[in-house]
């Protein structure tokens, strides 16, 4: 009979595993940390798991941890191992930094960094290792091996993110998408993982939709693309275009585009199963390129010699995916690239490494592989049909900042990204020497409620972004709200609303 190794956890006042007496496996099959609260898990052998009932199993694993405690009171100096938390011992790794969640930053933009943090620390010869599948891989000192210059990068998606932080087994985690609530509450022991300590935007990212360059549709709205890749439109002249058959090429199931086009266009629809699937971003834009009948999606960087369409949502105009659209968060198809850091732990490196990403130096490194920096730029932007005479008379001759602020849910108060885009708009009035130039700030509500209280909310939010730079020496010349006028995503949904509530910065000439 095979034996597997399973244990119980006896911290009863603080942990409802405990309490519920419920059996826990063991990986390792060794001493290991409870999943809820991470004091050690007590070992037990079982030949099979209806072998014990819950009263006989529980007491059974106490006398165990308690012989297992006393050994070790005995055997080790104050303060005894049996107070000790496993998470304080497990909060200790050798390795210079361990990351694990999302394959979309893990794969290559990930080890760029990491590469490049490692040489900022003096380590000139970096060597990449792979690990025991493609979603792993070992950065080390060539010349110097050493666990303390070490870093460990598993990408298996960026719910493990949180799992292997909550396990202590991760110092740094990745994820293409915001924490869920429940993940927040499976954390709480790291800290706030909702508060700019510990959530931070790494980058922008945004899919592109490519057809043919001699495709006569220049744009299609979220909901026809769904319906395309679900096999429910199959037809060109059902979208306007010449007759033929659709053709789709699609990212593979592993890929993080491919994650963010299901969750971002096809939700609950499944892909068309007629769909071509690549691993490779440029061999399908090369694919669609040479096909007529093609329609694909990549991201951004990866557009080459096909067409990128605008996308539109219910009630907006359509927007091309470019620096300013992703930057700005306007473009539908855009999303943001999280990393998410534990409140308290003993390596220096966590703090350090998150400082460098978010520098200028780093958000060079994330322009270079495709996604979309946080540093700052002017642009040139067309007047759009909708907007108010006022706001079109106004930003006549101006350039916008690759940025909106946007807020928490229902308050005027900055999220996480406009609070660090507060210091990064200083650095770029001092920087760009645009301090004499008028800058003019404009908000914006979703369309639910009242208008009147929908524009007093956009005045109240362009205000709160001008208290905040005005308290650091910005002159602003307008700040001017304009309710729900311009949305730039549906208000059907939650986060197009979200979306919509936005403070947009010009600047003039």
């Amino acid at each position: 009979m095979s034996t597997s190794k399973t244990g119980i956890c006896i911290n009863t006042e603080n942990c409802t595993l405990a309490r519920q007496e419920k059996p826990i496996r063991l990986r390792s099959g060794q001493i290991e940390p409870c999943p809820e609260c991470g004091v050690a898990v007590c070992v037990f052998e079982k030949k099979s798991i209806g072998a014990f009932k819950p009263a006989r199993l529980a007491a059974y694993a106490t006398a165990l941890c308690a012989v297992f405690f006393v050994a070790i009171w005995v055997i080790s100096s104050p303060p005894a191992a049996a107070t000790r938390s496993a998470n304080a011992v497990a909060q200790k790794s050798d390795k210079m930094l361990r990351f694990a969640g999302s394959n979309t930053i893990g794969s290559e933009l990930m080890p760029a960094l990491a590469e490049a943090y490692m040489k900022q620390h003096g380590i000139t010869e970096v060597k990449r290792i792979q690990g025991a599948s493609s979603d792993e891989v070992t950065l080390i000192d060539a010349k110097n091996p050493s666990p303390n210059t070490t870093i460990d990068i598993a990408s298996h998606g960026s719910t493990t993110a949180f799992i292997e932080l909550s396990k202590y087994s991760a110092d740094i985690g990745m994820a293409s998408r915001k924490i869920k609530l429940g993940e927040v509450k499976t954390v709480t022991s790291l800290g706030d993982m909702t508060s700019p300590a510990n959530e931070h935007i790494l980058a922008l990212d945004g899919v592109a939709v490519i057809v043919n360059r001699n495709n006569a549709i220049r744009s299609l709205a979220k909901e026809q693309i769904a319906a395309i890749f679900a096999g429910v439109i199959t037809d060109w002249v059902e979208l306007g275009g010449r007759p033929g058959k659709i053709t789709l090429y699609a990212r593979d199931h592993k890929s993080g585009t491919f994650d963010t086009f299901q969750s971002l266009v096809l939700e609950n629809l499944k892909l068309s199963e007629e769909a071509r699937r690549f691993e490779d971003s440029t061999l399908l834009s090369e694919r669609v390129a040479q096909d007529e009948s093609g329609i694909g999606f990549v991201g951004l960087p990866f557009v080459k010699n096909a067409r990128a369409l605008a996308v539109s949502e219910r009630g907006t105009t359509p927007l091309l995916p470019n620096r300013l659209t992703i930057g700005t968060e306007d473009y539908p198809l855009a999303r943001r690239l999280y990393l998410y850091t534990p409140t308290a732990r003993e390596n220096p490196h966590i703090r350090k490494f998150t400082d460098f990403v978010l520098s200028r130096a780093g958000q060079e490194i994330v322009k270079q592989y495709g996604f979309v920096e946080q540093n700052l730029l002017l642009t040139k932007t067309n007047s759009l049909p909708d907007a108010p005479i006022e706001y079109t008379q106004l930003t006549s001759g101006a350039q916008r900042l690759t940025l909106n602020f946007r807020f928490l849910p229902g308050s005027h108060k900055l999220d996480n990204k406009a609070v660090r885009d507060i210091d990064r708009v200083i650095e770029f009035v001092e920087n760009a020497k645009a301090a004499d130039k008028p800058i003019m700030l404009f908000g914006f509500s979703d369309a639910l409620g009242d208008d009147s209280i929908n524009l007093k909310l956009s005045q109240d939010r362009a205000k709160a972004v001008a208290d905040e730079l005005t308290r650091r020496g910005v002159k602003l010349a307008h700040v001017i709200g304009y309710g729900a006028k311009l949305p730039v995503a549906s208000n059907n949904s939650k986060e197009g609303r979200e979306r919509n509530r936005r403070v947009e910065i010009w600047v003039k000439n």
